[in-house]
């Protein structure tokens, strides 16, 4: 699992907003991966311990995130192996928009995953990681696969004046991205890749994740 390392997003007009990862997307998903019998190693950029977005701080996931002991030394993402592990998953927030949208070693990562038929994971923000997965011939690992992320609307209606979108983003790579309902749980699974709307995917996402596992 690949959180992000950020604890700012630089907005459209040029002012930091304090972000991170999304506690429920975190939380939810580890539990339910492990509840299944998956084995879960948490990394992040350059190892840091990340942050957590405070505005996902709600009183329900409080205890998780101050208890989870991964979050507290994560491996560092450069130095995962590929071959020792049969998926990866990018939970959100609005943290990968600022990190792992553009991170080599996740890209790299990315296309190692997807080339060998194992499973790829994204959440609500996270598929911004998938942006990173351009090859040197300048195509997108994912162009053509179907996939959903936190969309337009969903964006819209959060008031974070964004400084792009990702939906959009992953568009114009050549995705085919669809949306269900604003805040509905709502998954897409392409083959290995299976895609989560929004936090209140969470559970839904990682349960399709642990059943191809499975």
């Amino acid at each position: 699992m690949v959180v992000s390392g950020a604890d700012s997003l630089t907005l459209a007009d040029g002012t930091s907003h304090p972000t991170g990862y999304w506690a429920e997307e975190v939380v939810e998903s580890v539990r339910v991966l492990r509840e299944a019998g998956v084995e879960v190693t948490l990394a992040t950029p350059g190892g840091v311990v990340p942050t957590v977005d405070k505005v996902s701080l709600d009183g329900r996931f409080d205890e998780a995130v101050a208890t989870l002991e991964d979050l507290r030394a994560p491996a560092v993402l450069s130095d995962v192996d590929a071959a020792a592990f049969d998926a990866i998953y990018l939970p959100g927030g609005h943290g990968p928009m600022a990190d792992l949208a553009s991170d080599t070693a996740l890209g790299a990562l990315l296309a190692e995953f997807h080339d060998a038929g194992k499973v790829v994971a994204a959440l609500c923000h996270g598929p911004a990681g998938l942006l990173s997965a351009v090859r040197s011939d300048g195509t997108f690992v994912f162009a053509g696969k179907e996939m959903t992320v936190f969309s337009n609307e969903e964006e819209r209606q959060g008031g974070l004046n964004v400084p792009y979108l990702v939906a959009d983003r992953l568009t114009e790579l050549g995705a085919r991205v669809s949306a269900g309902e604003p805040w509905s749980s709502t998954v897409v699974v392409d083959g290995g890749l299976v895609t989560g709307q929004n936090p209140q995917s969470s559970v839904a996402t990682a349960e399709r994740v642990a059943s191809l596992l499975a």
